[in-house]
């Protein structure tokens, strides 16, 4: 009688554990159908070898949940397809978490840099909508970013441009961080902060 408890109890522990790995799966499941993906460029590239040259296609993809979290990632196979599917994998496992001030825009203006390309990201009010051009635009769409002013300066590479985003993005910090790094409370900085930022005639400056 009791090896026939403890094997029911075995059964039951397997059958648990079954239905735990089966919600783990639904929940990444539920977090894949979330995430929305931009082809921002594709290129066919070449590499010459021995008997001539092989041709493939690299691909930039950005991901994001229009949430507050990013990613971006490259690709390269002989079909775009396949170049696409890889880039998109790539940048699921490369996604960062960005704080976004009232989920809309950032919590404050901020520079970015990678090579020859810099960007300037600047809060917005209410209503400015996403000004921001090319592989700017898919990484603060797909982020879900609503209201931002974007500027780059320097090289119109795709490539070199999103990582000056995501650079730019990275050195964002929301008030609770900063708050609890300080040793204050939140209140303290938000009523210090500087309303300049907020300000149409600050974002078109």
């Amino acid at each position: 009688m009791a090896h026939q408890n403890e094997q029911q109890r075995d059964r039951g522990d397997r059958g648990g554990r079954g239905r735990g790995r089966g919600r783990e799966r639904d929940r990444d499941q539920d977090r894949d159908d979330e995430i929305v993906d931009k082809l921002v460029h594709i290129n066919r590239v070449a590499k010459t070898v021995k008997g001539g040259r092989n041709f493939q296609f690299a691909a930039l993809v950005v991901v994001g949940d229009t949430k507050g979290r990013v990613g971006f990632g490259q690709g390269k196979a002989r079909e775009v397809p396949e170049a696409i599917r890889k880039a998109t994998d790539e940048a699921k496992k490369t996604m960062i978490r960005v704080p976004l001030r009232e989920g809309r825009t950032l919590h404050h203006d901020t520079k970015g840099r990678h090579g020859a390309g810099k960007v300037i990201l600047r809060a917005a009010p209410p209503g400015t909508g996403v000004i921001a051009g090319g592989p700017m635009r898919a990484v603060l769409e797909t982020l879900g970013v609503q209201d931002v002013v974007a500027k780059s300066v320097g090289t119109s590479n795709p490539y070199n441009m999103i990582r000056a985003t995501m650079d730019a993005l990275k050195s964002q910090s929301s008030p609770r961080s900063v708050a609890a790094k300080r040793g204050l409370k939140v209140g303290d900085l938000v009523n210090r902060r500087n309303d300049g930022a907020s300000s149409p005639e600050a974002i078109e400056a």
